[in-house]
């Protein structure tokens, strides 16, 4: 029947099946030639180690023209190396090219020596020897934080408890208020039992975390993209920087027990950060005693962290110097899209350069 939109046409389903053979031939031949698949890509050296931690400076191919140095403070959730997946989309080589000096706390891979660290030996035990060692080696007296994510949860409650060891704050894609409407993984957190949780599982393994970042996106995350995978596989450069995101979202390190106990329940579902009744070991962390300038970036499009969940950082730091920088763009899209390298480095620098 002429029209009919379920009407087959032979010809073109076997072109179609045809050309779907080519792709998987070309696909297995270039699996074939791929060689290790690599992130973090930048030269670097090691300047501090600490139990599982390694605190890296990386080397830029010119001397940077910062006076204080940048350190960068990553989630616990996933590698760091997000932001310096490959050469060709680093935000660490761009800000090195832009002229800061960069510093990254690199968590490392917890396991079961680690299951009763708190958020106070992250805090203010790892974070603040990593900014001494830096205070230490530049001879200065405060230095530039750059938190990413819950790092930059991490980084701001350093920074209101030690307020006279940074000079500026930069958040990305950070979470303050973590019971707004459109905040999904929030919506999953308050339902959970999470003294059960952490009781039964101790460390939490990075295969349940990883499932439920990926069920809050499952047609998405877990169908349409190794749909797609189908129209790269003759292409050698898009398939490595395929296997190359893979390998990085399912490189995850294991959760210490204690320290997502407390984050869960007191951020996500107590949201005791956004009301100002956040601790960290004894003390509070009271947001107003950030008075030093902060940047907060944050992704028009994440579905981990919406707008919403970042943007009242405005008003609750004690800071008159604060600046929002929207992008457009999401979670991680912000780290590696041809957008964001061209975008957000340059951004931090001019902005850490005019203070």
């Amino acid at each position: 029947m002429n029209g009919d939109p379920f009407r087959i046409d032979p010809a073109r389903a076997r072109a179609e099946i045809e050309a779907f053979q080519r792709k998987l031939e070309a696909g297995l031949a270039t699996l074939k030639n791929v060689g290790p698949i690599e992130v973090g890509t930048t030269p670097r050296e090691a300047v501090h180690r600490e139990d599982k931690l390694t605190l890296w400076h990386f080397k830029g191919e010119k001397p940077p023209t910062s006076r204080t140095p940048l350190l960068i403070c990553y989630a616990l959730v996933n590698t760091p190396w997000m932001i310096d997946l490959q050469e060709d989309r680093s935000m660490v080589r761009n800000l090195l090219e832009q002229g800061e000096d960069v510093y990254l706390v690199d968590w490392g891979y917890p396991d079961g020596s680690d299951r009763w660290l708190t958020l106070e030996d992250y805090i203010d035990g790892y974070l603040d020897r990593c900014v001494d060692v830096l205070r230490e080696r530049h001879g200065v007296e405060a230095v530039n934080l750059l938190g990413i994510c819950q790092g930059g949860v991490f980084s701001l409650c350093y920074t209101a408890l030690h307020p006279e060891k940074v000079r500026n704050l930069v958040t990305m894609v950070t979470p303050v208020d973590f019971h707004t409407p459109d905040n999904m993984l929030s919506h999953w957190a308050r339902n959970v039992d999470i003294d059960l949780f952490v009781d039964t599982m101790g460390n939490v393994p990075a295969d349940v975390m990883n499932f439920a970042y990926l069920t809050l996106k499952p047609l998405r995350l877990n169908q349409q993209k190794y749909i797609g995978l189908v129209d790269i596989l003759d292409n050698p450069k898009e398939l490595e920087n395929f296997l190359r995101m893979e390998k990085w979202i399912f490189d995850s390190p294991d959760q210490a027990g204690e320290t997502f106990r407390e984050f869960a329940r007191d951020f996500f579902q107590k949201n005791l950060l956004m009301k100002g009744e956040a601790r960290v070991g004894s003390r509070r962390v009271d947001l107003r005693k950030i008075t030093q300038p902060v940047l907060n970036i944050y992704a028009e499009q994440d579905h981990l962290v919406p707008p919403a969940a970042s943007s009242p950082l405005g008003g609750l730091v004690g800071s008159k110097d604060y600046t929002a920088l929207a992008f457009k763009g999401g979670h991680i899209g912000i780290y590696v899209s041809g957008r964001a390298q061209r975008q957000v480095p340059p951004a931090i620098h001019a902005w850490l350069a005019d203070r």
